[in-house]
């Protein structure tokens, strides 16, 4: 009886605790205040920077938005036991805006006002560890973080411009159920002209809004996960069908792109942009990409290319938004 009692005390504590925890984050984020965001139109930040400086930022010219949705930067150990990263952690911010905002948002100010917030992103673990109703939890005060910047945001900045929604893993995870939530069924659906969701498996018949078929078709979903040549991960053979987008050709006929086709990627080194070295193919549910013509690659012999879902397809990306924006305006 004794140890049972001291079972039901110490499971109390836990539970209360973990209340605790998360009761310490779900207060609400004030989005007026311009340091919760990573980037917008009207404040310098990294996604206003342009690959070699090689062009000029057209972001206060664009008639479009992107709402940008950054990846874990989370990745380091637990800070204070806390699933959920403080919206005002200067280490982790600067980690997102120097790889994601930097590197991924930056190729949308070729396209549209970048629109994307800082949320209590949720830790790297939870797509891993075996407690999965924490992780739900933890997942969810990130997920109403990004819903509440996306209600800011249609309320105080879009002002009816049609918008991109654009997000990489963690981001995606969000953007996903973001869209069934708050945009299919509503009058947003119509001002949605793509949303490109990559780094995460989506299911094709979870959402309502189809999945691209062809480069300039709009009110569409582009997906896709990178992997090399011939390799799948055992995981990926349990899932169900899930939408795949080949982000050079944007046509999933399951044959592999000419090298000449792909318009550049960015990597490490943002002076460059590095065109002709990727060859990528549907394959089943991921995208499958040939030994790319990038010097030292082949000799770390990755096989799963998550990190550079955009990276990799920089310039291709940039190229598509520019074609289907322009097309969603047309037809206006």
């Amino acid at each position: 009886k004794l140890m049972s009692k001291k079972l039901i005390a110490i499971t109390f504590l836990l539970f209360t605790s973990l209340q605790i925890l998360f009761a310490q984050d779900v207060k609400n984020i004030d989005y007026s205040n311009i340091t919760n965001w990573a980037a917008l139109p009207q404040k310098r930040d990294n996604a206003d920077l342009i690959p070699g400086n090689n062009g000029t930022d057209r972001q206060e010219e664009s008639e479009v938005d992107i709402f940008f949705v950054y990846p874990t930067s989370y990745t380091n150990k637990m800070k204070d036991g806390k699933w959920n990263a403080d919206i005002d952690d200067i280490e982790i911010n600067n980690e997102t805006d120097e790889n994601s905002i930097k590197y991924q948002a930056s190729l949308f100010n070729q396209v549209g006002r970048i629109y994307a917030p800082r949320y209590r992103q949720a830790h790297i673990s939870v797509y891993f560890t075996p407690n999965k109703d924490t992780a739900l939890k933890a997942l969810d005060v990130a997920y109403q973080d990004v819903k509440s910047a996306f209600d800011f945001y249609i309320h105080n900045y879009n002002q009816g411009r049609p918008f991109i929604i654009a997000s990489h893993s963690q981001g995606s995870t969000h953007s996903i159920r973001l869209i069934k939530e708050c945009i299919e069924g509503t009058s947003l659906e119509k001002q949605m002209i793509v949303a490109y969701l990559a780094g995460m498996p989506l299911d094709s018949g979870y959402l309502a809004t189809p999945p691209c078929n062809f480069p300039d078709q709009f009110h569409c979903i582009c997906s896709w996960r990178t992997f090399i040549h011939d390799y799948t991960p055992e995981y990926v053979s349990k899932e169900k069908t899930t939408i795949v987008t080949n982000p050079i050709s944007w046509q999933n006929d399951g044959n592999y792109t000419e090298w000449r086709e792909h318009k550049g990627a960015v990597l490490k080194d943002f002076k460059k942009v590095r065109p002709n070295v990727i060859s990528a193919k549907q394959a089943g549910n991921i995208l499958w990409i040939k030994d790319p013509k990038i010097k030292g690659l082949r000799l770390l012999k990755i096989k799963n290319f998550h990190i550079g879902d955009f990276n990799l397809f920089y310039k291709d990306i940039q190229e598509n938004a520019i074609l289907r924006s322009n097309a969603y305006l047309k037809s206006l």
